[in-house]
C-alpha cells in the first residue's frame, strides 16, 4: 500500500489512541484545526476533547503538563509545532523530563513522547526552519528519533510509547508529502541505524530530511560507477556506533550529511566516533556536508544555497574518493 509520510504518522497516532485509553494528544491546534501539518485532522471528532487537547500558546506550560500526566500514569503525546518553538520548553525537557529517573533514584519514570516538525526548505523563515536535533541528542535521559521513511514514520511512535523514558521524535517538514509503499514489516527497532542502500566504496551517513538527498546522490554516483553505502542514522540518541563502525570498516571512507550547522553538529559527533573506532580502517579523512553557518534565509535561492543539496553531497564523496 502506497501512503504518505503524513498518513503513516496519522495511522500510528490513531492506532495508539484506539489501543490504550491512557494515550492522549496535546498541543497547539491539534484539535479542531487538525494540526498545523494536518496530522491529527479528524481526531478531535473521533476521540473527543479529552483525548485530543488544544493547548494555549505556551510550550513551557503544556510540555510541563505532559510530564505531570506521564508521572501520573498517562501516556501523553505532546506535539510542538516546530523545533524552534521547543526552545521555550527546554527547561521542562532538559531539567525535568530527562532527569527525573536519575534524580529520584529510579523511583519515577516519564513515559512521554514529544513530536515536532524540524528542518528547512519551505520558505518559512529562520524562526521556523532550523535543525536543532543535536541539541536534544546531547542530553542524557531522553531518546531522540528522526524517522526519514514512511515505514519509520509508521513504526517509531508505537515503540516510543512503549519506552518508559522520554522520547523526542523529529519529523522533517519536507517529508510530510512524500509517499512510499508501506510493507507489512513496518515495525521499527528504535535502537539501531538502518542500511538503506548497500555499497562498497564509501559510507554516506544521513538522517531525517537529508536521507532522500543522500539516496539521490548515491543514484547519481552510481551512474558514474561509484558505489556508496547509505546509512540512515535515524536513532540520534543513543547513536548506533556499532552499525556506523561496521559500515566504515567495509568501505574505508565516510561522508556525513547533516542539516544542522557544522559547528557542534551531530555530524561532528559521528565523525569523532568514526575516528575513535575506525581510525586504522580509514583510507581518507571523513568529510561533512552541513548547512551554512547562517540563519536559514527566506528567499528560495538563498535557502537552497544554505542547505545540504545533492550536488554538494556528490562533490564531497568525490573529494574523499579523490576522483
Amino acid at each position: 500500500m502506497r501512503i504518505s509520510y503524513r498518513e503513516a504518522i496519522r495511522q500510528a497516532l490513531r492506532e495508539a489512541l484506539a489501543a490504550d485509553p491512557r494515550v492522549f494528544l496535546m498541543g497547539e491546534d491539534v484539535g479542531r484545526y487538525g494540526g498545523t501539518d494536518a496530522v491529527s485532522k479528524g481526531f478531535y471528532e473521533e476521540f473527543g476533547p479529552e483525548r485530543i487537547r488544544d493547548t494555549p500558546l505556551s510550550e513551557l506550560g503544556f510540555v510541563g503538563a505532559g510530564i505531570g500526566a506521564a508521572l501520573g500514569g498517562m501516556r501523553p503525546i505532546v506535539e510542538i509545532m516546530t523545533v524552534n518553538f521547543s526552545l521555550l520548553a527546554l527547561d521542562q525537557i532538559v531539567n525535568s523530563a530527562a532527569l527525573l529517573r536519575h534524580m529520584s533514584g529510579g523511583q519515577f519514570s516519564v513515559p512521554l513522547v514529544i513530536r515536532m516538525a524540524t528542518g528547512a526548505g519551505r520558505q518559512l523563515g529562520a524562526q521556523h526552519s532550523h535543525s536543532l536535533e543535536n541539541w536534544f541528542a546531547h542530553i542524557p535521559g531522553i531518546r531522540v528519533l528522526a524517522p526519514a521513511t514512511v515505514a519509520d514514520a509508521r513504526g517509531m511512535l508505537g515503540a516510543a510509547l512503549a519506552d518508559p523514558d522520554p522520547v523526542v521524535i523529529f519529523e522533517h517538514a519536507q517529508l510530510y508529502n512524500t509517499e512510499d509503499e508501506l510493507l507489512d514489516d513496518w515495525h521499527c527497532d528504535i535502537e539501531r541505524a538502518a542500511i538503506r542502500r548497500p555499497g562498497s566504496r564509501l559510507s554516506l551517513f544521513a538522517y531525517g530530511g537529508s536521507l532522500p538527498k543522500a539516496l539521490d546522490a548515491a543514484v547519481a554516483l552510481a551512474r558514474e560507477s561509484i558505489d556508496v553505502e547509505v546509512v540512515d542514522l535515524r536513532v540520534l540518541r543513543p547513536l548506533d556506533t556499532r552499525t556506523i563502525a561496521e559500515s566504515v570498516r567495509r568501505t574505508h571512507r565516510a561522508v556525513i550529511v547533516d542539516e544542522g550547522w557544522r559547528s557542534g553538529s551531530l555530524a561532528a559527533e559521528v565523525m569523532a566516533r568514526i575516528v575513535e573506532q575506525c581510525f586504522f580502517d580509514l583510507d581518507a579523512p571523513p568529510l561533512r556536508v552541513c548547512s551554512e553557518e547562517v540563519p536559514i534565509p527566506y528567499a528560495k535561492h538563498m535557502e537552497d544555497a544554505a542547505l545540504p543539496q545533492v550536488a554538494k553531497i556528490v562533490a564531497a564523496v568525490k573529494e574523499v574518493l579523490n576522483v
